[in-house]
Formats: C-alpha cells, sequence, structure tokens
C-alpha cells in the first residue's frame, strides 16, 4: 500500500484532516472546499492520480472494498467521510468499533445503500415514496406486475447509479428480459411503481451532528439517459410547493440520521403529489451549482458539518443558476477540446475534472452559470458547454 504525496510539508498538527473514501471528482471539489478553512485532506484511491490529486494532500493507493485499507485511511485522519454509497455498512461499523469516527456513520449508510431498505425506512416514517415491492426472483416480478401495475421500474437494490441497474418494464413479457438484464439471479432486486411526473426536483441537505440543518432552493433536475444533464436553481415552482418540497427532503435526511450533505431527488407526479425518489448520503451532482451560486456550497457545509462546525447560509448570490454537465463523447483523452472557446464565454464558470479518459456518457465535467433569469444562466451554460467535447475533436 503506497502513499503518494501531494503536498511535500508535512501535516501540521493542529490542522483537522478529513479522511474521503474515494478519489474522484466529489472529492477534488471537497479538497478545494477544505483548504481555505486549513483542513487537510487524505483520500483513499485504487488511482493514484486521481482528480481528488489536485486538491488533498496525499493519495492512500488502496481498495475502498477492502478494510485493510480503510484502517489505513481512518489512523491518519480525525474524521472518516466518503464520495459515494457503495461502502459495505459492515466494513464501517468495524472502522466505529475500532474507535475511528465516520460520519455520516454506519447506521445511516445501513438505511441508505439498500433502496429496499431506504424506501422502507422513509415509509415507516411517514413519508411519500412510490408502492414497491421486493422481488426476490422471477415469480415475484410477475406479482409486482399485477399488483403496482404498468410501467414498472425494476432496480438493483444496491450498486446503482446514473440509470444503471435500472430496467423499465412496460409489457408483462418485458419481465424475463429485465431480470436477466439486472442479473437478478446475483444481484437482490425490488420493484417500483413507475411515477408519472410532470418535473423532477433535488434538494440538497446538510444536517449536523446536533440535528440541525440548513437547506438549498429546490432545483428542478432534467436527465438524458438517466443521466442528469441540467439543473435549474431555483425550480420555476409555486413557493408553497417549494416549502413542501424542502420539507419532506429535510425529513427524509433526519430519518436515516444524515451528518453532512445529501442529496435527495424526487418526483412531482402529474397529480400535484410529492414522491422522494432516492436519498444520496453524500454531495451530489445536483448541488454542484452551489460552489459559485450560494454563499456556502454544498462541498463547505459538508466539511463543516462532518467536523461539528457552525454551517454556513444557502442562500443564493443571484435570482438564478443553471448548471450543465459535461458528458463524454466517445473513448479519449480527458482533458477536453474546445476549452478556449468554453473560457471565452462572459460568465461561464468551466469545471474540468481531471479524469485521465473520457468514455461515452461519463461526467467529465460541468459549467455554471449566474443570471436575473432562468433563461439567461441557462443561455450562458449552455453556450459554454456546447464548445467542450470530450474525447474526440469538436467539428461543429
Amino acid at each position: 500500500m503506497a502513499i503518494i504525496n501531494a503536498n511535500q510539508n508535512p501535516r501540521s498538527p493542529h490542522a483537522p484532516t478529513i479522511g474521503i473514501i474515494g478519489g474522484g471528482q466529489l472529492a477534488k471539489m471537497l479538497g478545494a472546499a477544505a483548504a481555505p478553512l486549513g483542513v487537510q485532506i487524505l483520500v483513499l484511491s485504487e488511482q493514484p492520480h486521481c482528480p481528488a490529486a489536485a486538491t488533498c494532500q496525499r493519495v492512500i493507493a488502496g481498495d475502498p472494498d477492502e478494510l485493510d485499507s480503510l484502517r489505513e485511511l481512518a489512523r491518519q485522519v480525525d474524521v472518516v467521510t466518503l464520495e459515494n454509497e457503495f461502502i459495505d455498512a459492515a466494513m464501517l461499523r468495524q472502522l466505529e468499533a475500532e474507535g475511528h469516527v465516520i460520519r455520516p456513520g454506519s447506521r445511516t449508510m445501513h438505511l441508505v445503500q439498500d433502496k429496499l431498505v431506504q424506501k422502507t425506512t422513509l415509509r415507516a416514517a411517514g413519508l411519500a415514496v412510490s408502492s414497491f415491492m421486493e422481488t426476490p426472483d422471477l415469480a415475484s416480478v410477475d406479482m409486482a406486475i399485477a399488483e403496482l401495475g404498468l410501467p414498472l421500474v425494476l432496480k438493483k437494490r444496491r450498486n446503482g447509479y446514473d440509470g444503471k441497474g435500472n430496467a423499465t418494464l412496460r409489457t408483462a413479457g418485458d419481465a424475463k428480459l429485465a431480470w436477466e438484464l439486472l442479473q437478478g439471479d446475483e444481484n437482490p432486486l425490488l420493484a417500483e411503481q413507475f411515477c408519472d411526473f410532470s418535473a423532477e426536483l433535488a434538494v440538497m441537505i446538510t444536517r449536523s451532528l446536533d440535528g440541525s440543518a440548513v437547506t438549498y432552493p429546490v432545483v428542478e433536475t432534467a436527465q438524458h439517459h438517466h443521466i442528469c444533464h441540467t439543473v435549474k436553481a431555483p425550480a420555476d415552482i409555486q413557493s408553497g410547493l417549494a416549502r413542501q418540497v424542502k420539507t419532506l427532503a429535510l425529513n427524509a435526511v433526519s430519518a436515516v440520521h444524515g451528518v453532512g450533505t445529501f442529496g435527495v431527488e424526487l418526483f412531482l407526479a402529474r397529480n400535484g403529489q410529492v414522491l422522494i425518489n432516492e436519498l444520496a448520503p453524500r454531495v451530489h451532482n445536483s448541488g454542484h451549482y452551489t460552489i459559485e451560486a450560494c454563499v456556502c456550497s454544498q462541498f463547505e457545509n459538508h466539511i463543516r458539518a462532518v467536523l461539528g462546525w457552525p454551517l454556513g447560509s444557502p442562500e443564493m448570490r443571484a435570482k438564478a443558476a443553471v448548471m450543465v454537465n459535461l458528458l463524454g463523447a466517445e473513448k479519449g483523452s480527458g482533458h477536453p477540446h474546445g476549452i478556449d472557446r468554453a473560457l471565452s464565454t462572459p460568465g461561464a464558470h468551466v469545471h474540468v475534472y481531471g479524469k485521465t479518459t473520457s468514455s461515452p456518457s461519463r461526467k467529465m465535467g460541468h459549467v455554471t452559470a449566474l443570471g436575473e433569469t432562468l433563461e439567461e444562466a441557462w443561455q450562458t451554460a449552455h453556450n459554454a458547454a456546447q464548445s467542450l467535447r470530450f474525447g474526440a475533436p469538436n467539428h461543429s
């Protein structure tokens, strides 16, 4: 197990140190938020030259699925946090038993990382979710179709993201194909009633150790092929509905005893009902706009929360903000073509994640713009994003 020094200066004995499990773009942006606060960051990553290497003090090369690697990280920091929900809660519980501080903790991760457990927990707390059923075998999928109707969404209970691990059944004949696609004989699955929604909404919540929390504006997200493409802040909805969404999101994070920043994704059904779709126990793609648009970003507030520090204001600095994700076009370099043109777009804030390679639909960066209106902000962000291409030259 190797330690790669990104900074030759030794760690100050007085500097708070956070360990992050994972070295991707979320860890990179957490590192950027930690630096002005005098907080040092160590990350555990299988790839020494991960995106987070640009903003952290050290990268510990190791497998996040191995307890010894997790121990190597935990013993060098004051608190451990994470950038994804895939680390098994039992291993986090073992670290806690050995005296290490994990935030969010193993109890929270147990309640969130299995979607069946997550939905059961939220429903037990009286929160609105789509009807769902456990589907341990193919026969139970047919039962779910009979009970929940069509269309029906079949999901992996664990390790699904960006639409990977989901399949929509539109006819009864789709059951076997969806089961095979998701490898149901190997992966536990659940079925959810399809929500006929008019909008997809999201809220970032940062919750402290004492249960106090700040709530960011409700945003509207647009998905392309199950991957978030655009985030508009604030969502163009009535103030009463926004308050309802914020309350539902806050109660969801409280129900899983969350500490730190959480992403709460929701559906606004065509009948006006608001349903929780999923929780993410970490900083989230739908909150990237907060770096430029809010007084205190989701990343800075996560740092504050896991260290037990006072939380910052989630208020927006402008009337509107739009974030556009930058996705890989094909296999190739992780450095984009068209960066000069994008940076020439007035008001565009370009973020390139620093991944070494691009592949189709891989998240490679994002652009955020502020404006007096959502349309103004969208036009600026869209123009800059259109100039950038990952994986092949842009000939447009």
